[in-house]
């Protein structure tokens, strides 16, 4: 029954997801033929959105397309990756043919040159004009593809910002051809690679001696991961590497957690909003996508600075949370509880009120707010009350003198 269930779940989800997938006959000038792509939208695309999506081109479109879309829906359901255009070329019996290089160096050569070209001068600029493409690019590529994919790195402006390389079939000198270029890198790049121990043993030594290469550089323009999986085979290593690869490449754009608010966010030299607006700066310098910060990492960061005891980054991200949301009630919250802690309570019920007329958040709801201006009237009301008891001390004081 079990079985059955897992059984019917698996195809449900296939089912849906080539449901979603477009498929395309597309002619090219540089083949002189026409390619099969299969392009999968993220769910909430829209044509008319100023909304840009990350480029994902994967190689052998005919078997490699369905874990990768596979993984871009299960990661970005949990907001661990942007969503993505996801675009499958089908290869068939015209692989031997794209993937033709030089056996020297390893580059694309003849009708390998004509497929790099295809990639490069047609199937990018059709996309991008299509499609609401964001500038960040990823290539993705198995076996002999892995090998092919490095090609596009070598030019002088790199097509692609990230490299998933699925156990690459290192042709000549590429493998020194890649570390190489990755020690030089001027613009950011992210390389991933993957073999495992049930890999072919041709290639395995050859990625093997070349992670040795990389791991040497030192390029603070390269983020580079590598994966040697324990019992995986040439083929059933790709499952596995892509959700790393993936896991990895978009590391940055994932929600903060606990382990960069200890070691990043706790000791910043600077008011915690400054490290919020550069975090999410870099996101989008990387990516391409403009990405609000969302309550949950505000309350996490907040939490960062009563640990400091730092008064002044609450305020600002008052402000900040203000500036982003300035139709919600979080931004004055916050900075009610700054007035709070510098004893301005009649300054905090001011922040209160505004709250007030503002929509509430998830976390943040009226009713709280309402509870601790009530309690600060009341505290001012009392200290209202104890300052006319000492002026009347006072003045008795007086009268008996005279």
């Amino acid at each position: 029954m079990k079985r059955a269930v897992l059984i019917t779940l698996f195809l449900t989800f296939f089912v849906s997801l080539f449901a979603q997938t477009t498929i395309k006959e597309f002619k090219s000038g540089k083949l002189n033929s026409t390619r099969q792509l299969k392009i999968k939208l993220p769910k909430d695309y829209d044509d008319t959105s100023t909304i840009k999506y990350p480029l994902i081109i994967v190689f052998d479109g005919d078997y490699l397309f369905g874990p990768v879309v596979g993984q871009t829906q299960f990661q970005t359901y949990f907001d661990e990756m942007p969503g993505c255009i996801v675009v499958g070329i089908s290869q068939g019996k015209e692989r031997p043919y794209d993937s033709l290089v030089d056996e020297v160096t390893g580059l694309p050569f003849e009708s390998g040159a004509r497929f790099f070209e295809f990639i490069g001068q047609e199937l990018i600029p059709y996309l991008d004009a299509k499609y609401n493409t964001s500038k960040f690019r990823v290539a993705v590529g198995h076996n002999i593809m892995g090998n092919f994919i490095n090609s596009f790195m070598m030019k002088d402006l790199p097509l692609f910002h990230a490299y998933v390389n699925l156990s690459p079939d290192l042709v000549g000198s590429m493998g020194e051809n890649i570390s190489n270029r990755l020690e030089w890198a001027k613009s950011d790049v992210f390389y991933y690679m993957a073999t495992s121990s049930k890999d072919k043993k041709r290639l395995r030594e050859e990625i093997l001696e070349t992670n040795e290469r990389i791991k040497a550089l030192d390029n603070p323009k390269l983020t580079y991961y590598f994966d040697d999986f324990e019992g995986e085979s040439h083929y059933t290593l790709v499952t596995g590497a892509v959700s790393k690869a993936f896991d990895k490449i978009f590391e940055m754009y994932k929600p903060l957690h606990e382990k960069e608010l200890t070691e990043k966010v706790l000791p910043f030299d600077g008011t915690l909003d400054e490290y919020l607006v550069s975090r999410y700066d870099r996101i989008e310098e990387l990516f391409g996508i403009v990405k609000p910060i969302s309550e949950e990492e505000f309350q996490k960061v907040v939490a960062v600075a009563d640990e400091r005891e730092d008064i002044e980054s609450l305020q600002k991200l008052g402000k900040l949370a203000n500036k982003q949301n300035p139709d919600l009630l979080l931004g004055n919250y916050y900075l009610a509880l700054h007035a709070e802690k510098t004893e301005k309570p009649k300054k905090a019920v001011k922040f209160y009120e505004a709250a007030l007329a503002l929509n509430e958040t998830e976390a943040i709801k009226k009713d709280l707010i309402q509870t601790n201006m009530d309690a600060l009237l009341t505290q001012i009301s009392k200290s209202k009350e104890k300052d006319k008891d000492k002026e009347i001390e006072e003045s008795e004081v007086v009268a008996e003198s005279d």
